[in-house]
C-alpha cells in the first residue's frame, strides 16, 4: 500500500486544447482536478507538464486553481516527461518511491513517462479515470501496455482512501469532501 510519505502526483498535459479535443471532457477533468487538490491538502508533492503551450494552451483552470501554489509546471516537447532534463531532475529530488500518474494523451505522453518512471525504479500507479485519450482504442490500448510493463491500474478514489488508511487521518474530512 502507499503511503503519504513516499508517493507524489504526476499530471501530464491537461491542457486547454487537448481537453477539449475530448470527448467526454468532464469526467477527466473532475477525477485531475480532485487528484490534484487532495494532493495539496495532504501536502503531496505534485508536478504538472506542459507540451508545447504555446500550440496546445497551459493547464486549465480547473486545475491550477486548486493546485498547490509551489506545484512547478514543467514545459516540455518530448512525449515522456522524463526525457526532459528539469522533469527528470525534479523527480529525483523529490525522493518519492511511489509516482500516481494521470493525464493526456494516455496512449502517448502518459504511457511513455510511465514506462521511463518504471525503467527508473519508481512504482507507478495509474489514476485512469485522471487519463484520458481522444480514442477509446488508444485509451484502453495505453492502459494495457502500461499494465503490461509494471505500472499498477487504479483510480484517485482508491488511491485518495489508500494515502488516508482511515478515517482518523487528519485530512481525512477535507479529502472526502473532494469525493462526496
Amino acid at each position: 500500500m502507499i503511503n503519504i510519505e513516499d508517493t507524489a502526483v504526476v499530471l501530464i498535459d491537461i491542457q486547454e486544447r487537448l481537453v477539449n479535443m475530448l470527448n467526454k471532457q468532464e469526467p477527466v477533468v473532475k477525477a485531475t482536478t480532485r487528484l490534484i487538490n487532495a494532493a495539496a491538502i495532504m501536502n503531496i508533492p505534485a508536478i504538472i507538464t506542459e507540451q508545447y503551450p504555446q500550440g496546445l494552451g497551459k493547464t486549465i483552470m480547473d486545475i491550477t486553481s486548486v493546485m498547490n501554489e509551489n506545484t512547478p509546471i514543467i514545459e516540455k516537447t518530448s512525449f515522456s516527461a522524463m526525457q526532459t532534463p528539469e522533469f527528470t531532475e525534479k523527480i529525483k529530488t523529490l525522493g518519492k518511491q511511489n509516482i500516481i500518474l494521470g493525464g493526456i494523451e494516455t496512449h502517448i505522453c502518459v504511457y511513455q513517462t510511465a514506462l521511463d518512471l518504471l525503467k527508473e525504479g519508481y512504482n507507478v500507479l495509474i489514476a485512469k479515470d485522471a487519463c484520458a485519450s481522444r480514442s477509446t482504442d488508444c485509451f484502453k490500448t495505453g492502459i494495457q501496455l502500461m499494465k503490461e510493463h509494471g505500472a499498477v491500474i487504479s483510480n484517485v478514489e482508491i488511491l485518495l482512501f489508500e494515502l488516508l488508511k482511515t478515517s482518523k487521518n487528519p485530512y481525512f474530512k477535507p479529502v472526502q469532501a473532494l469525493i462526496k
